[in-house]
């Protein structure tokens, strides 16, 4: 029988994160990461302030700094299509040393993770093995059946189980989680542009003719997005992409002469996003944090550095309990609510997002209601630079900055 004090499934960032502070602290961990590798494009990349403080206090920073990145510092927003770039948020406004978003392929962060954790004898990681359904005694989770990437099959037995799995997450088909979806305007199309000097830097919007463009400046190209309206990639693809070649050009006018370097749409990835949440985040011996317990909009681009401070907090709460051998459901419930705050209120502010900027422009609407609100809103914030920290702040640390347990303090 295969046994072992914590099972998380899945080795994204939340899942690798928790695997090590809790290896640290001397828990006996074992990871499930479908997957062989972590090399898969298009993902969250942005490591933010509050990320970066984690990894200097666990003894990291040297070694992520020394990882290929692109720091970022500002965001710029159009005021009306194709109109000034406004910078509304500077993170240089913010006390260092880590006022700047860096860039990281998530591969390498992933990587860096992994190889930390492999240091600690509690810790195993157990690539291209999937969790495919949950054990239950006597109404608790009592860990997993897994499948190997060669057919192999076994149960891995634990604890405590923790969906790190994201939004496909085997806990989310569990009824009495209940799960709650809210209304989501809009999908994004992801691909790359090359980047030339004398572009903008930093994180760059851009409005054009029912559509939003984001663009993430990654050094020698861009990391591009369009927003489109909900459901309607079959029908844009069969626009043709000459179409979409130029009124993305009218989103963001600078880019103009480049477009034409997008050849295919092979090139184009879709995100359904999604925004949702678990009503409850745990069952006896079940507790799910990140995507699996709040899929976030890529609005604001803080998805994944909610996820790692779950993490944190989650190995906060739960250490001593997982060392006793006795985790209650008392202690997955006190995880719940420390992060459901945040999570409700980061979400808060999407929804909002959603339905007085995104579903307007995308319906052919200006946002806000008024061209001369949004126009007011700018001003305010490029004119104060106090009030430009708070959306700063926001995008660097979020509603709420946790510690790591002291036992996983290096």
């Amino acid at each position: 029988m295969e046994r072992t004090t914590c099972c998380v499934v899945g080795g994204g960032p939340a899942g690798m994160v928790l695997g090590l502070l809790l290896a640290r602290a001397g828990v006996a961990v074992t990871v499930l990461e479908k997957h062989g590798d972590f090399l898969r494009d298009f993902r969250g990349d942005t490591v933010h302030p509050s990320t970066l403080a984690l990894l200097d206090e666990l003894g990291l920073g040297e070694r992520f700094a020394r990882l290929p990145q692109r720091r970022v510092t500002t965001v710029q927003l159009p005021l009306g299509p194709g109109g000034a770039l406004a910078t509304v948020g500077d993170l240089t406004a913010l006390s260092g040393p880590f006022n700047y978003v860096a860039m990281v392929p998530q591969w390498d962060l992933l990587d860096l993770l992994a190889d930390e954790a492999r240091r600690e004898p509690s810790f195993t990681l157990r690539m291209s093995t999937e969790a495919t359904s949950f054990l239950v005694e006597r109404g608790r989770v009592t860990g997993v059946r897994y499948r190997t990437a060669g057919g192999r099959t076994g149960e891995l037995r634990a604890a405590l189980t923790v969906a790190c799995d994201g939004r496909g997450s085997l806990a989310r088909a569990l009824p009495e989680l209940g799960l709650r979806a809210f209304p989501c305007p809009m999908d994004a199309w992801w691909f790359r542009l090359p980047r030339r000097d004398g572009d903008p830097h930093g994180l760059v919007g851009g409005v054009g003719d029912r559509l939003l463009a984001a663009l993430i400046d990654r050094g020698d190209y861009w990391q591009c997005a369009a927003l489109i309206p909900k459901g309607t990639d079959a029908a844009r693809r069969a626009s043709g992409l000459p179409a979409f070649r130029a009124g993305y050009a009218a989103a963001a006018p600078w880019l103009g002469d480049r477009v034409d370097a997008l050849a295919s749409w092979d090139e184009v990835r879709l995100l359904d996003v999604r925004l949702d949440r678990l009503r409850r985040w745990h069952r006896p011996g079940l507790l799910c944090i990140g995507d699996a317990a709040h899929a976030m909009s890529p609005v604001f681009g803080i998805g994944i550095n909610l996820a790692v401070q779950d993490a944190v907090a989650a190995a906060r709460h739960l250490v001593e309990p997982l060392r006793a051998g006795r985790v209650g459901l008392a202690d997955v419930r006190a995880v719940q609510r420390r992060r459901w705050p945040t999570a409700a209120l980061t979400q808060g502010l999407q929804r909002a997002a959603h339905a007085r900027v995104i579903e307007p422009v995308l319906a052919g609407r200006p946002p806000l209601g008024d061209p001369r609100r949004a126009q007011w809103v700018a001003d305010r914030l490029t004119a104060s630079r106090w009030l430009n920290r708070v959306p700063a702040y926001f995008l660097a640390y979020g509603a709420l900055r946790e510690r790591p347990p002291a036992a996983s303090v290096r």
